[in-house]
């Protein structure tokens, strides 16, 4: 009966007979290796006793015996020597090495024979270090069947490529699917299409992704609800980011000659492949267009809802907490020469102040800012004050005049800022401190550059630029100067085939 065999209650007759018999025969198995081992003993002092008896007898059997024992000593040192040069243990496991001075003691140190990416120091060679992975977004359109989906996901493993996210929008026979990939640096976006072709994707587009993206898709739109909740000028910036890469423009109902400016959208709103039109809360319509990549009718949804949203909120009353929903938050500064303004939002309720404004400004501080006639700058008014197009800080005394308007005005995908400050008021840093503040906010709105338009005359505004320490382009057209700061490296977009 082998021990496998013998896993049975310690109660019953058979285990209690089977201890025995292991007892019995461990007893019999000592009892006859001491009885060879004392045997073996008297044998060798009977040997030892003749072979000294017959040397001691002999003519030269003191020297005999002395030679012996030299003989036996020198044969004791040259074994433990031997037995510290080469010590008898195991040799090392894969993976274990052993120190110089410990190994003549038998002692070994576990540790990896090469370093890691996370070990290897500066003068490591670029292969030892893992490069960090890089984030796409990428959509391809697959059939609608059993199975399109986990092909396409398995493909991507097979190039070591981790889905973080998945949208799918449906279109009949066909579906869209829109992943955010976490992929090896070394993997390029032809890599990359060709692993979604292998699964039957077509059309697939791709671009760069950043970590703001990082996040699941509701937690996402109840942000952007949130924020379009709290500012009404958040809608054109809500839809660009839900939407992603596009271009978005507000076209008012009516020109500022005060004919219609076009058929108006539905209040439906209309689809059109690479371009949307969803009608404004404010009047007009907003148009949206991505040229490379068409819309798709789940995109069009979320899109109207969030306009939707922006609607109701308005129509409720200003008692309740909503109205034009405009943050009021103020901000005191005092100014080198100790006088103290306020800067805060602006919006079309400050109209009146506005127009005050220009006509307690000079004729060539208004022709430096709206570059045209100057009795035509109270007709723009309406649209730089309006948070359809953009976002106004005003700077106010401490009784209440308005001095100064920074403006920050969505342009498509681009951004412009504008400054003007009263006559009195200029050369004190004031337009320093609102294009601070309209930079910044270009730069929380994930903008890549921010513009202005001015002439090389004025030299206020050039300088305001120039003290922002962005990097700047500047480009003249028809005496017209162009100053472009950038905000953020351009991020590389890839398309690669379909659209």
């Amino acid at each position: 009966m082998t021990a496998s065999s013998t896993h049975l209650p310690d109660r019953s007759p058979e285990r209690r007979a089977l201890r025995r018999a292991l007892a019995l025969g461990a007893r019999s198995h000592h009892w006859r290796r001491d009885l060879v081992e004392l045997a073996a003993l008297f044998t060798a002092v009977a040997v030892a006793d003749s072979a000294a008896k017959t040397v001691a007898h002999g003519p030269d059997g003191p020297v005999l015996l002395v030679l012996s024992a030299a003989a036996l000593l020198g044969a004791a040192g040259l074994h433990l020597w031997w037995a510290r040069r080469h010590p008898h243990h195991p040799p090392p496991e894969p993976g274990e090495r052993a120190d110089g001075a410990e190994r003549g003691r038998g002692v070994k140190k576990i540790g990896p024979l090469e370093p890691g990416p996370a070990a290897a120091g500066p003068g490591a060679p670029a292969s030892t270090v893992a490069e960090a992975p890089v984030l796409w977004r990428l959509r391809t359109t697959v059939r609608e069947k059993p199975g399109s989906l986990a092909a396409l996901c398995a493909s991507l493993a097979g190039h070591r490529v981790d889905v973080i996210s998945l949208q799918t929008h449906p279109l009949g026979e066909v579906t869209v699917d829109e992943f955010l990939l976490r992929a090896p640096r070394e993997l390029g976006p032809e890599e990359l299409r060709r692993a979604a072709a292998a699964a039957g994707g077509r059309d697939t587009w791709l671009e760069r992704a950043d970590a703001h993206e990082l996040v699941d898709i509701a937690t996402h739109v109840l942000g952007l609800a949130a924020r379009t909740a709290l500012d009404t000028a958040e809608l054109p910036l809500a839809l660009r980011q839900l939407l992603g890469r596009c271009t978005i423009r507000s076209v008012p109902a009516r020109s500022g000659a005060g004919r219609p400016s076009g058929e108006p959208a539905p209040a439906g709103g209309v689809l059109e492949e690479t371009v949307m039109k969803l009608p404004d809360p404010h009047g007009g319509t907003i148009v949206v267009e991505r040229p490379c990549l068409p819309f798709t009718p789940t995109e069009f949804a979320r899109a109207r809802a969030l306009v939707e949203l922006d609607a109701r909120l308005d129509t409720v009353p200003a008692t309740e907490g909503a109205g034009t929903r405009t943050p009021r938050r103020r901000e005191r500064l005092t100014l080198p020469e100790g006088n103290e303004i306020t800067v805060r939002r602006a919006d079309s309720r400050d109209l009146e102040a506005a127009r005050a404004l220009h006509r307690r400004c000079s004729e060539r501080t208004l022709s430096s800012r709206y570059h045209g006639p100057v009795r035509d700058a109270d007709r723009y008014l309406d649209h730089l004050l309006s948070p359809r197009f953009g976002r106004t800080l005003a700077a106010e005394t401490a009784s209440g005049k308005l001095v100064a308007l920074g403006h920050l005005l969505w342009d498509g995908d681009e951004t412009e800022v504008a400054l003007l400050v009263e006559d009195v008021w200029q050369r004190r840093g004031i337009g320093t401190e609102l294009l601070h503040r309209l930079v910044a906010m270009a730069a929380e709105t994930r903008g890549e550059s921010v513009y202005a338009v001015t002439k090389a005359a004025n030299t206020g505004m050039v300088s305001a630029m120039r003290g922002l320490g962005l990097p700047l382009d500047y480009q003249v057209e028809e005496g017209t100067l162009v100053i472009t700061a950038r905000l953020a490296p351009v991020p590389a977009a890839e398309p690669t085939g379909g659209h």
